[in-house]
C-alpha cells in the first residue's frame, strides 16, 4: 500500500519502483472506499493532480473513465457518489466517451440516496457531485447542452423524501447557469427544460410541500440569483466568467414558474 499523504507532501511525485498502472488502480480503489479518510483524503488530491498534470495519460484516463462509468451501478453509495467527481476530472481534460455520458444520464435522476453527509461514510453528496459533472458535460462541445438541462430537470422532479441540506441546490443551480451560458443554445432550448418543473409544481398538494418540490424551488431561486448577476459564473476551466446566453428570457421564465409558489392557500 502506498502512503498517499507522503506522495501529496512530495509535490505529487510518482513513487519510485511502482508501475503507474498499479498506482492508478490503487487510487481508483481508494475512491470507492467506505472510509472517508481514504476516499476523500490524499488519494483524491493525488488522483486529481496526476490527471491535471498529465501524469495519467489519455489511454489511462479512458480506462479510468470506463471504471467510473461502471460505478454508477455499484451497490455501494459512496462508490456511486464519488464516480462523477473522478469522471469530472477526466472530462475536464477534454476526454469524452458516449458510454460515460449514457451511464451518467441513467444514474443521475435515478439515484435515491441523496444524503449529503453521513456520520460513518462522510461526504456522499451524489446530487452536488453529479451537478459538477453535469456542468462539465454541458460545457463540452460534443455534448448537447439542452440534453443536460433536461437531465437537471429530471433530477429535480424525481421522487424523494430527502430535503437537500448541504447546498446541493446551489451546486445544481451553478451547473445550470454554466450550461445555459453555451452560446449555441437557442432561446427555446434555454427555456424548455423548465416546462417539466412547472408541470410538477402544478401537482403540489395542499399541506406540506413535497421534498422534491422544496429542492426544486430553492434551486430555481439560486439560478435566478446567478442569472441576475453581471459578474457571471466562474467556469473551471475557463478564461472568463459566464452568463446565460438568453439571460433575460431565462429570468422571466423562472419568475413565471416560481410565481405560484408565492401564492397563499
Amino acid at each position: 500500500m502506498i502512503n498517499w499523504v507522503d506522495v501529496h507532501n512530495n509535490d505529487f511525485a510518482v513513487p519510485a519502483g511502482h508501475a503507474l498502472d498499479d498506482l492508478v488502480a490503487e487510487l481508483s480503489a481508494a475512491l470507492r472506499d467506505p472510509d472517508p479518510e481514504i476516499r476523500d483524503g490524499a488519494p483524491y488530491v493525488v488522483l486529481e493532480t496526476w490527471i491535471a498534470r498529465g501524469v495519467i495519460d489519455a489511454d489511462r484516463r479512458d480506462a479510468l473513465g470506463d471504471v467510473m462509468a461502471d460505478r454508477f451501478t455499484d451497490p455501494e453509495v459512496q462508490a456511486r457518489a464519488f464516480a462523477p467527481l473522478v469522471l469530472d476530472m477526466i472530462v475536464r481534460q477534454g476526454d469524452l466517451r458516449p458510454s460515460w455520458l449514457a451511464a451518467f444520464t441513467a444514474w443521475y435522476p435515478a439515484e435515491d440516496d441523496l444524503r449529503g453527509w453521513d456520520a460513518k461514510l462522510g461526504w456522499l453528496h451524489a446530487v452536488a457531485h453529479g451537478a459538477d459533472l453535469l456542468a462539465t458535460f454541458g460545457r463540452h462541445p460534443d455534448v448537447d447542452p439542452a440534453a443536460m438541462l433536461g437531465l437537471a430537470a429530471a433530477r429535480l422532479v424525481a421522487p424523494t423524501d430527502h430535503v437537500w441540506a448541504e447546498q446541493e441546490d446551489d451546486r445544481l443551480a451553478r451547473a445550470l447557469a454554466l450550461v445555459l451560458a453555451r452560446p449555441e443554445l437557442t432561446e427555446q432550448d434555454a427555456l424548455r427544460w423548465l416546462d417539466l418543473i412547472e408541470a410538477d409544481f402544478g401537482t403540489k398538494p395542499r399541506g406540506n410541500t413535497p421534498a422534491r418540490m422544496s429542492n426544486a424551488m430553492r434551486t430555481l431561486r439560486a439560478l435566478y440569483v446567478l442569472s441576475d448577476t453581471d459578474t457571471g459564473i466562474a467556469a473551471h476551466p475557463g478564461p472568463a466568467p459566464l452568463v446565460p446566453t438568453h439571460r433575460d428570457a431565462v429570468k422571466a421564465r423562472l419568475v413565471e414558474v416560481l410565481a405560484p409558489v408565492f401564492q397563499h392557500h
